[in-house]
């Protein structure tokens, strides 16, 4: 039996191949909105299949989303032999046309689709819609389109169709822009001091795509923009820029409240990124410690 009737806006990790019996306890006191699942999850299709059944079945809720993050290239959970391999999405035009890039993204994310469904994964966490800055750090590189904010617009649009044609609600990720990020948000608090003129250019793709479903916020400070918030916990970013210049409408969710980009206790990061305006908050570590400390702040 449920200990509470309303998901909280939480989306969690777990830590194996199975569920063990004090996860299912938390899940069903806690009753979070879903799951994200990584390769520590992932042995084969059956296996998949059936913890998936075992995370749906701790919520009372119906259809809990079921996350992960299958972008292509280096970033993908799912994997041979059990799983298609994807090339990188980055685009180089000296080696194919943007028209060749187009059919390629969309038969790639079509593809993707169609394994997440197969399983019982309802969102992907992507695509990557941030801009590849020469000199930046390397945590994106090919995982973005290109250095040109239209080409990332247009075959972001493609990918976001291809996945929702296939019955899957794609993550437009990082808003407002992960692109001019010098260090890793996973080790350390990126700080970008580009102008607000620069900014829109990083801005532009996700304008371009306001209307995807759901998106995902940067662990970043934008000095223009906020000099004391990174944009997940900023009251300012969420409203002003993601909702107001961007005009997103739809499920906004903040990436791993894990990484070494934010600071406090796991409560507080919940409670502040909650307070700024995020939907729903994301914890990824499978520690249940952690996501202990994470109800404290919901």
């Amino acid at each position: 039996m449920s200990f509470s009737k309303t998901p909280a806006p939480v989306i969690f990790g777990c830590s194996g191949h199975t569920l063990r019996p004090e996860e299912k306890d938390f899940f069903n006191k806690h009753q979070p909105l879903g799951f994200i699942l990584f390769k520590r999850n992932i042995q084969d299709k059956a296996q998949l299949k059936a913890l998936i059944e075992d995370l749906k079945a701790t919520v009372s809720h119906k259809n809990p989303p079921l996350l992960i993050d299958q972008e292509g290239g280096r970033v993908a959970r799912l994997s041979p032999p059990h799983w298609e391999a994807h090339l990188p999405v980055r685009v180089d035009l000296t080696k194919e046309s943007l028209e060749d890039a187009k059919v390629r993204i969309h038969e790639a994310y079509t593809c993707i689709a169609k394994e997440l469904k197969e399983v019982g994964i309802t969102v992907d966490c992507a695509p990557v819609l941030d801009l590849d800055v020469p000199g930046a750090d390397a945590i994106m590189g090919d995982r973005t389109f290109s250095a040109d904010p239209h080409i990332v617009s247009v075959l972001g649009e493609i990918a976001i169709q291809a996945l929702q044609e296939g019955g899957i609600t794609p993550v437009m990720k990082h808003l407002p822009g992960h692109g001019a990020a010098t260090c890793d948000s996973h080790e350390a608090l990126p700080v970008v001091d580009l102008s607000l003129q620069d900014l829109e250019t990083h801005f532009a793709p996700f304008k371009a795509n306001a209307t995807c479903p759901w998106a995902m916020t940067a662990h970043i400070v934008y000095s223009a923009l906020d000099p004391h918030h990174p944009a997940t916990q900023s009251p300012f970013i969420i409203q002003e820029i993601i909702r107001g210049e961007l005009g997103f409408k739809g499920f906004l969710v903040s990436d791993d409240l894990g990484m070494k980009a934010l600071s406090g206790s796991f409560a507080e990061r919940a409670r502040t990124s909650l307070e700024a305006g995020c939907d729903a908050i994301l914890h990824c570590s499978g520690l249940l410690s952690e996501m202990a400390d994470v109800m404290k702040g919901i």
